[in-house]
């Protein structure tokens, strides 16, 4: 596609009320395209829990504005986008990708990247990506404990045209459709992904028609530019020097081996450099990140460690380097297991970073939350049966004037939980307890959040696949603060491990319980401050998400 801001002569100046115009403009599409995905897909996955991101890139392949959906999806957006310029998309093309060695994140994560044209010059891109219930691979759900190689996850997809010159390839689709569960399901998510794609071309072409095409190109930049600015100004506010973390995932589906992660976080003049090098070598189990992932939770962490109210896209990034040895847990090489380290690693990563970044300004960030997103997949194998999956959310980190919320997600992933109605509704299970965890936030000064306990008992024989982490190793505690609770895994009121695959019959409960996040500061001052705490908690509504 013809990259249109390479040919323009001059770009007129943007005055600061545009740039704030045009940007939530730009944002505005963003986030229509995700409430057109969410209202057009068929899964609880997508609909309920809304599991999928959307986002708007230039001709450049720089992310211009984003919908405030799941970190882990929108930080590793770039590199799928990158894998489809490659291919010379046309007008007209929709292309489809979940490959982690070639723009995607993990199997599941099915990613749809679209040029936008107007008047026959091309805009830039729209880009979607959807958590599927199920891509196939050895276990319903496509996220399988202990895969040894990707083969086992799914079915993997380089980029390739879904929609070629605006009609749809059937003869693709039957062969997607042909080799995952649910397919009916999943071709109707699809079309919600490439109807959202299609509003995005809609209201970008209507903008242009508003603004002129010069003008839309020169707010492009000037958004991107001013992210820019306002991050290198963040981070210059920061103490120079070089920060050392390192954290631990609980084996990786295989062995129960601690698999260590380390980082050497140096902060310089405006720029950040965030080192992996000493963190583990690739392993076999399916805990090893994409390097698209590991680059996701970094920028997630300094975005929250500056200025989250910083514009989101391509500038943010540009003061941020990282490095990552290639063949390492962060950065595999094919055909290595990834499943879990899209969901469970990147939050081990965020927890790493933010550890670093806490010994340059420790009276400013929370303690430890969750740090897992507590993967539960159940599903069927008879033909078209079902196949559910969610993440569960647990206990924030004790912060530093408040305490930690309960009962949300923490880190990188953003989901709503699966409303216990549309749950029952749509699949044979049944919820038999859905409540917080008491005691299992920290104590502190400011105490950790409370986990959740969530039980479920399964009414056919299925397959339940369980991908967790700090069961072994609690969140810690800051400043003289508790640390949380560990989660744990039950199936019929048995203790299973953190990361289990296992054929269950049908009667069986099992049951989740979530970490709670550690506490900030000594519990023996907290009878001081207890009342402050308390009319705070009344006025911070995201207390009580």
């Amino acid at each position: 596609m013809t990259d249109a801001t390479d040919t323009a002569s001059s770009e007129p100046e943007i005055d600061p009320v545009s740039l704030e115009i045009m940007r939530n403009q730009l944002e505005g599409v963003a986030e229509e395209m995700g409430q057109v995905l969410v209202a057009g897909a068929y899964s609880p996955n997508i609909k309920e829990r809304r599991d999928c991101s959307t986002a708007l890139f230039d001709t450049a392949g720089r992310l211009v504005a984003q919908a405030e959906h799941i970190p882990v999806h929108l930080g590793a957006m770039p590199e799928a986008v990158d894998a489809v310029r490659k291919q010379d998309p046309q007008p007209g093309d929709v292309w489809l990708l979940n490959d982690p060695f070639a723009g995607g994140t993990h199997l599941p994560d099915l990613t749809m990247v679209s040029p936008i044209v107007a008047n026959g010059e091309g805009i830039g891109y729209a880009v979607s990506r959807a958590h599927h219930a199920d891509v196939g691979g050895m276990v319903p759900g496509s996220m399988p404990a202990g895969a040894r190689e990707i083969f086992q996850e799914g079915l993997r997809i380089p980029p390739v045209r879904i929609v070629a010159d605006g009609e749809r390839n059937e003869e693709l689709l039957s062969l997607l459709l042909a080799n995952v569960r649910n397919p009916d399901e999943r071709r109707a998510d699809l079309r919600a992904q490439i109807a959202a794609n299609e509003r995005a071309e809609t209201r970008l072409a209507e903008l242009q028609a508003d603004h002129g095409r010069d003008r839309l190109r020169a707010a492009f930049d000037a958004v991107i530019d001013y992210s820019s600015e306002r991050m290198a100004a963040a981070i210059a506010e920061l103490p120079n020097g070089t920060f050392a973390a390192e954290d631990f995932l609980e084996g990786d589906g295989i062995t129960d081996d601690d698999i260590p992660i380390r980082v050497r976080l140096t902060i310089s003049e405006g720029s950040i450099t965030v080192d992996f090098t000493d963190s583990a070598p690739q392993v076999l189990g399916n805990v090893n990140a994409p390097r698209a992932v590991t680059k996701s939770a970094v920028y997630f962490v300094v975005r929250a460690v500056t200025d989250p109210d910083i514009p989101p896209n391509h500038g943010c990034y540009q003061p941020v380097s990282v490095e990552i040895p290639p063949g390492s847990l962060l950065d595999p090489e094919p055909p290595a297991a990834v499943v879990g380290g899209n969901v469970e690693t990147s939050q081990r990563v965020t927890d790493t970073v933010l550890s670093a970044f806490a010994s340059a300004i420790p009276d400013e960030l929370p303690a430890q939350g969750q740090g897992t997103m507590n993967n539960l997949t159940i599903g069927s194998r008879n033909g078209e049966g079902f196949s559910y999956y969610e993440t569960i959310g647990g206990g924030f980190g004790g912060r530093p004037t408040k305490d930690g919320m309960d009962a949300v997600q923490v880190g990188m992933t953003n989901t709503l939980n699966t409303p216990i109605e549309a749950l029952e509704a749509e699949y044979p299970l049944r919820v038999t307890r859905y409540a917080l965890r008491p005691d299992s936030g920290g104590c502190g000064r400011y105490r950790g959040g409370h986990g959740i306990e969530r039980q479920l008992e399964t009414e056919v024989p299925a397959t339940v696949s369980l991908l967790t982490e700090r069961r072994r190793h609690p969140p810690r505690g800051v400043a003289g603060g508790e640390h949380g609770a560990t989660g744990e895994n039950l199936v019929d009121g048995e203790p299973v491990g953190a990361k289990t695959t296992i054929e269950v019959e049908a009667g069986t409960t099992v049951t989740v319980r979530t970490p709670g996040g550690g506490g900030h500061g000594p519990p023996e001052s907290r009878e001081a401050t207890a009342a402050g705490t308390d009319e705070e908690r009344e006025d911070d509504p995201s207390h009580d998400e």
